[in-house]
């Protein structure tokens, strides 16, 4: 099988993945079938997989191979978004997927993924490398990964690593119960915590922007910049996750994990080298020096915020608690917002406003650099109605859904007088390099496959983000909020913009 599997393309694939077996707990669920193997027959298609490759899935509904094969092609097909399946790729692909169902409870389930596996890596030859990924609830990690130990699936001949999705435990304490439970089974260097964000290609471009330019990197740092504004946006409400996210809300479902992580790519300092325990270290350490806030400061500096209903698009929008499976007096945040400091040398008096929320008027997610403007307002008598300090420069980094970076400066409008207006340099992914852009879960996945946990979440750095987040979770808990207190197609509560106000500042609303 290893000889005519063509998978993988010696030209193109640099870094040489090595043959493995991965095997895709949750394997019926949305997460399987929207990124995941649609992740894994683009690779293919690209033959970027290894010679020696196979699929294992595991879910508690009982299929055949043949089944499970179907099923996972009608997904592919109407989850590629960008081309239609090619039925000679996904022919190549679908005769490497197998399928054991079982319950993840039940010890007898490890032990037929064990003889699976043995079959796999006869006839596949993986070498015994096996990754595990757990695409499941995560309540599930914990049973899911003793399983996998008792069973001894952790050990074998060549490596064996485990994936584990957002969110990691639920607060600081559950986050390190977490940790322990599955470093009982496996060494931490064989965990990977994905955060798909990380491979988000610009947020990736973040770290060459800032390293590889001399032009930007002396201008990052407090004497130029004024503030900073990440903001996750997104225009659709709960689409069926209700019982998910009324347990979650906003901050924990993204400031915690995405937008945090985003903040320490802008944030962090260079990394000794492009290696992944360097620029790892990097990350942490600017989690890290996040200022936790005392309790009585929660109110100041962070904004709870949940919508109501309202007429968007000429179409009625529910509020939170009218959506399916929401308590209709539920507390449960949809929109959260946050100013965080940064106390080391490097940004000491900088705030990182960071928000996002549901029913927003767009989708969109970006990242603002505001630098200062100008010592002296020297055109301002020429342009009263756009005085140099109203329009500072900006750097934006385009996350989604167009991925790219705008720069924003003052330019002298053609014409007599010196009446000045912004202006932009746009640099976008898609006119520029002119190819598909790829898929975050395609490189999240070939990575993992590789070892490489760059672009992963190392232990220390996810307490870190509970961290900074805890103290706005414990005093929320405890208060009851006049929700809903923003409408649904606006851009948040008065509060948020209160919180900026206060120090000079606005939101950039794209």
């Amino acid at each position: 099988m290893s000889q005519e599997n063509p998978f993988q393309d010696p030209l193109r694939f640099e870094r040489g993945v090595p043959p493995c077996a991965v095997v895709i707990f949750g394997a019926n669920g949305d997460l399987a079938r929207r990124k995941l193997i649609p992740a894994l027959y683009r690779l293919a298609g690209q033959r970027l997989l290894p010679p020696g490759f196979a699929v294992l899935g595991n879910s508690r509904t009982p299929l055949s191979d043949e089944a499970f094969r179907d099923k996972m092609r009608e997904s592919v097909a109407g989850f590629l978004e960008d081309t239609p399946l090619e039925e000679e790729v996904w022919g190549v692909l679908a005769k490497a997927l197998f399928y054991v169902p079982g319950d993840v409870h039940d010890p007898e389930l490890y032990a037929r993924l064990a003889g699976k596996l043995g079959e796999i890596e006869t006839s596949f030859q993986t070498g015994g490398n096996v990754l595990f990924y757990l695409a499941t609830q995560p309540s599930q990690y914990t049973p899911i990964a003793q399983g996998i130990g008792a069973a001894g699936l952790a050990r074998g001949a060549g490596w064996r690593r485990l994936i584990i999705e957002k969110p990691f435990g639920h607060d600081l304490a559950s986050a390190r119960e977490l940790n322990r439970e599955l470093q009982r089974v496996f060494d931490e260097p064989s965990i990977l915590r994905i955060d798909h964000y990380l491979g988000k290609e610009t947020v990736q471009n973040i770290l060459a922007f800032r390293f590889s330019n001399g032009i930007f990197e002396p201008l990052w740092n407090r004497r130029y910049v004024n503030h900073v504004q990440i903001t996750a946006a997104e225009s659709i409400g709960l689409e069926g996750r209700g019982a998910y996210y009324q347990e979650a809300g906003a901050l924990r479902d993204m400031i915690q994990s995405h937008l945090l992580q985003v903040m320490a790519t802008i944030g962090m300092e260079p990394p000794a080298s492009y290696e992944a325990e360097a620029v790892r270290d990097e990350r942490a350490k600017l989690l890290r020096s996040i200022r936790i806030m005392k309790p009585e400061h929660v109110p100041h500096d962070a904004v709870a915020g949940q919508y109501g209903p309202a007429s968007v698009g000429g179409e009625e929008a529910p509020g939170f608690r009218q959506e399916p499976g929401v308590a209709p007096d539920s507390e449960t945040d949809t929109y959260a917002a946050a100013t965080f400091f940064i106390d080391n040398w490097r940004w000491a008096g900088v705030p990182f406003y960071i928000r996002t929320g549901k029913r927003l008027p767009r989708r969109v997610t970006d990242a603002a650099i505001h630098f200062n403007a100008a010592p002296l307002a020297l055109f301002a008598a020429h342009n009263p109605q756009c005085p140099s300090q109203l329009t500072p420069n900006l750097l934006i980094v385009r996350v989604q859904p167009e991925q790219g970076v705008s720069l924003r400066f003052l330019s002298k409008q053609p014409g007599v007088g010196m009446t000045l207006r912004p202006v932009s340099m746009d640099f976008n992914y898609g006119e520029s390099f002119g190819s598909r852009q790829s898929w975050d879960y395609e490189t999240l996945l070939v990575d993992a496959m590789l070892g490489d946990s760059t672009l992963y979440i190392r232990q220390d750095a996810v307490e870190a983000s509970w961290a900074a987040v805890q103290p706005i979770l414990d005093v929320w808990s405890n208060q009851r909020f006049d929700f809903p207190n923003y409408a649904a197609g606006t851009w948040g509560p008065k509060a948020a913009d209160e919180m900026l106000a206060r120090c000079g500042h606005a939101w950039r609303n794209p």
